[in-house]
């Protein structure tokens, strides 16, 4: 189950075409104080569940935040020292999407009482029903002092398959890239 989950995130993430994103925050934080980080670090706990998969897909998305991080002028540093904790998680949902198409052709006698009138067309619906997934992958920022959550980005698209690495990486890039250029929020008063 744990590699399906793997190969369906890895697959999403290649993925993103169009990518939606979103953002939210406490608007009561001054963000300009914020100028280290480090990853939140992984639960010990037995038999909790991983925050984020391991392995390949982990890597490029970790890869994809530090450079976005580092990129923003913020440096990271060990945890006990960081201004802000950082994590992402990842999540697919199965959608469906109904289509319906109407066609008409030709033109028949109908009648009403006695008499006939013509216009009458034939009418014939055709109906598609296409499953698929979407993925979305959450960016979270957490003030190391308080242990609250300042901001949260998210991209979110189809899931898609690609097949070699580079594409994987480019995908995975595009949707952070979607993402941290939400970051620092401009907050309007």
């Amino acid at each position: 189950m744990k590699k399906l989950f793997a190969l369906v995130l890895a697959l999403w993430l290649t993925g993103c075409a169009t990518i939606s994103t979103d953002s939210d925050f406490n608007p009561d934080v001054d963000f300009s104080q914020y100028k280290t980080w480090s990853w939140v670090a992984p639960s010990q706990t037995p038999g909790d569940q991983q925050y984020h998969v391991d392995g390949l897909t982990d890597q490029r998305i970790r890869s994809a935040i530090a450079g976005k991080m580092l990129e923003l002028g913020l440096a990271e540093v060990p945890a006990g020292e960081a201004d802000l904790l950082v994590n992402y998680l990842t999540q697919t949902e199965k959608k469906v999407n109904v289509d319906t198409f109407y066609t008409s052709f030709g033109y028949h006698p109908y009648y009403y009482g006695r008499h006939p009138y013509y216009g009458g067309a034939n009418i014939h619906a055709d109906t598609r029903v296409r499953e698929y997934k979407v993925g979305t992958l959450l960016v979270d920022f957490v003030d190391s002092e308080s242990r609250q959550l300042v901001w949260r980005g998210t991209a979110s698209d189809t899931v898609r398959e690609y097949k070699t690495p580079e594409e994987r990486t480019a995908k995975i890039n595009e949707a952070v890239s979607a993402i941290m250029a939400q970051y620092p929020p401009q907050v309007t008063k």
